[in-house]
């Protein structure tokens, strides 16, 4: 080897090791890495809220569906047979539905408020579309939605 080669050689490994600024290291200054830290702890901020309300908007959605295939089941019973059904249990008897839905919100399928129909209260019992029946459905729930309307008003 010649002494020119190793001289050559120990040149190139100090300006690999520095590149840009003579004798300076590379890397990251500390308020980089604080910025940076500080942007992720945002985010991760953020995230968290989110993901907080996920589990009571799907309780919400699934809701929302259960009350409309009640509601549409009571309507199409209505519609066949010219009265609303006694209880919720006999749409399950007459084959309108499989089960009844449970109530996300009190994790039940007995805790449904049923609201009688109009014609209820009517003196005329002779036409069946004025007998009583369960004209419409609500959560038993006592609580309030994530918009702070109360469950059992929807």
């Amino acid at each position: 080897m010649s002494p020119r080669g190793g001289a050559a050689m120990t040149a190139a490994a100090v300006r690999i090791g520095a590149p840009g600024r003579a004798g300076a290291q590379a890397g990251f200054t500390l308020i980089e890495l604080l910025i940076v830290v500080a942007i992720i702890g945002i985010l991760a901020t953020m995230a968290v809220v989110q993901l907080r309300q996920t589990p009571q908007r799907a309780k919400e959605a699934a809701l929302k569906e259960n009350l409309y295939v009640l509601r549409n089941v009571i309507d199409q019973y209505f519609t066949d047979k010219g009265k609303y059904p006694d209880s919720l249990q006999s749409l399950v008897d007459d084959g309108y539905i499989r089960k009844i839905p449970i109530d996300p919100m009190t994790d039940s399928d007995t805790t449904w408020v049923e609201e009688a129909s109009a014609g209820a209260a009517e003196e005329d019992q002779d036409d069946p579309s004025l007998q009583g029946g369960i004209a419409d459905v609500h959560s038993g729930s006592s609580e309030s939605a994530l918009d702070g309307t109360p469950y059992n008003d929807w």
